[in-house]
């Protein structure tokens, strides 16, 4: 065993809940502490860390449409950036995240999750100062380079906040907080809109430096904040100091150490651990690795079926083709010839974005994440799909030469156009109140402790590659010299949505008002379809004073 797995190993896995003090039940109502507004908040905080990843994908969108930026970059006298140019500078931070995003699994797992994410946090800082850079010298290099240091900053924040928020919310509104994550991406992205609207006609670099410098200060509020906040009490039972995990608890749901609450939540979080432990041992660094892939496809509770679900849920998000939407809505709605001003437009559709996202803060603990997940991908198959028909039809593939300025063109049928970009405002709010918050969810609950940090990483990860796929084949896709497709490229959205709907249906379990450890009982009882029917009816830790038979081989990974 290495050393990092022997610091990892808890003191805590030989003794049981009552060997340790600690109180225990079988009431599965009573093993939480009621909700505070001081927990709610202290737990909302770190969805601060969503804003990095929403003001990236505004902001690059707009510097990438910026008339200076484009004269920077390929020269005097140049319209617009190559399609090679266009896809390098937009994708390079996704490989950087994906890479971030698998580091910081091992690294939450060695100093904790919260130093992890102020640790990416100072990754990005470094990177923003990198990019500051362009417009003096080689601009491409700077940007690219800049881009990519920072993209391993948001890998470790994109990754270790999710599992930060996961374990460390209330159960009953865990789904709402994680999605105040989704929330904080769409406010990035509609403040990145804000500020590359309100430089485009500058006549300096500050076109396209203000929006790259301001990325800076939000590494800055959540780095500084984080640092005052408790460490996951989860993490803590993991490394076996009940003492520091007792304090985290205290600290996160407002009540005194002694608390019967406190008590009775620990003993869970310790009997689950130890219920793990038995099916996934301690193992070296590459073993621990490994047991995310142990198990069978077919068994819905195995460690690969699991890590399976939560990397293709990511991987359905990016299908959606929204990322389509914010990476590359500017220079798209320039080539169709067909909208005036598409800055405009870009901003109208980020702030329904903004505005549909608090939607699920209700209906995910209401409806449950399954659900939505089911009707957000219906609704973004119809709307994709009417925006492709309408598009080859009579809307925006249809364009003829402006008689006053032969170098522009006119749609042929405004109404059709404007038909167009309301349903891709529509498609928007189904993304954004369903499959935007809900897969970042999801992948924070499915996985148990002992491979929690990895699934998760491994989970983003994928989030971040499909992004970087996207982003570069993107402009090949529907540049006017390459594919250019125009409207069709809906056609493939819309299909993507269609395999989500129906992969929804057959693999995602509801795990809405369960804790954590109750969600890994679910998923050993049941299967997805039928997975909303589940109650929990045993406690790990009552089990367990009750001497009852923790491990059943059958189900074992």
């Amino acid at each position: 065993m290495s050393s990092l797995d022997k610091e990892t190993a808890p003191a805590a896995d030989a003794k049981h809940v009552g060997e340790l003090g600690l109180a225990s039940t079988n009431d599965v109502e009573r093993i939480e502490a009621p909700v505070t507004w001081h927990a709610y908040l202290l737990c909302a905080f770190a969805s601060f860390g969503g804003i990095f990843f929403g003001y990236d994908s505004g902001y690059i969108n707009g510097v990438n449409g910026s008339k200076l930026f484009i004269e920077a970059v390929e020269g005097v006298g140049a319209t617009a950036l190559s399609e090679s140019h266009s896809s390098l500078i937009t994708s390079i931070l996704s490989a950087g995240t994906f890479f971030g995003a698998l580091i910081a699994g091992d690294v939450a797992d060695w100093i904790g999750r919260k130093w992890t994410v102020i640790m990416g946090c100072a990754i990005y800082m470094f990177g923003v100062v990198i990019q500051m850079i362009t417009g003096a010298g080689d601009p491409l290099g700077a940007i690219v380079a800049g881009r990519l240091i920072a993209g391993v900053g948001v890998g470790f924040e994109s990754a270790i906040v999710i599992l930060y928020m996961s374990e460390i919310c209330p159960r009953k509104v865990r789904g709402a907080l994680v999605a105040g994550y989704q929330f904080c991406i769409t406010i990035g992205i509609m403040t990145a809109s804000c500020i590359v609207y309100g430089t485009k006609d500058r006549t300096d670099t500050g076109a396209y430096r203000i929006p790259i410098a301001i990325q800076f200060i939000w590494a800055l509020i959540l780095g500084i904040g984080l640092m005052f906040l408790p460490d996951s009490p989860r993490y803590f039972v993991k490394k076996g100091n009940l003492t520091r995990a007792t304090d985290s608890l205290s600290r996160l749901r407002g009540q005194p150490k002694d608390s019967e609450y406190i008590q009775l939540e620990l003993a869970e979080i310790v009997a689950n651990e130890e219920y793990e432990r038995q099916l996934i041992p301690n193992t070296t660094w590459f073993g621990t690795w490994a047991n995310c892939f142990k198990g069978s496809v077919f068994k819905a509770n195995s460690n690969l079926r699991k890590t399976i679900l939560g990397t293709s849920l990511q991987m359905m998000q990016q299908w959606t083709g929204v990322n389509f939407i914010f990476y590359y809505s500017t220079p798209f709605l320039q080539s169709t010839g067909a909208i005036t001003n598409t800055f405009l437009i870009s901003l109208v559709f980020t702030l329904v974005n903004v505005f549909s996202t608090p939607i699920s803060f209700w209906t995910v603990e209401r409806f449950g994440r399954r659900t939505i997940l089911l009707w957000g991908a219906a609704g973004m198959l119809i709307c994709q799909f009417i925006v492709a028909i309408i598009g080859v039809t009579i809307g925006f593939n249809h364009t003829h030469a402006d008689p006053t300025d032969s170098t522009k063109t006119i749609a042929d049928n405004i109404s059709a156009v404007n038909a167009q970009v309301a349903f891709i405002a529509i498609f928007i709010f189904f993304f954004a109140s369903t499959w935007g918050p809900g897969a970042w969810i999801l992948i924070g609950e499915i996985f148990p402790l002992p491979i929690r940090s990895r699934g998760v990483a491994l989970s983003t990860a994928s989030n971040w590659l499909w992004n970087t796929i996207i982003a570069v084949i993107t402009p090949y896709m529907v540049g006017e010299h390459r594919g250019n497709l125009k409207s069709s490229v809906f056609f493939i959205w819309g299909g993507l949505c269609t395999i989500a709907l129906v992969y929804t249906y057959l693999f995602v379990p509801e795990t809405k008002g369960l804790s954590l450890e109750q969600v890994d009982k679910m998923m050993e009882e049941t299967v997805p379809r039928t997975s909303a029917k589940w109650k929990p009816h045993s406690t790990f830790a009552g089990a367990q004073r009750d001497d009852t038979r923790l491990v059943d081989p059958e189900k074992s990974v």
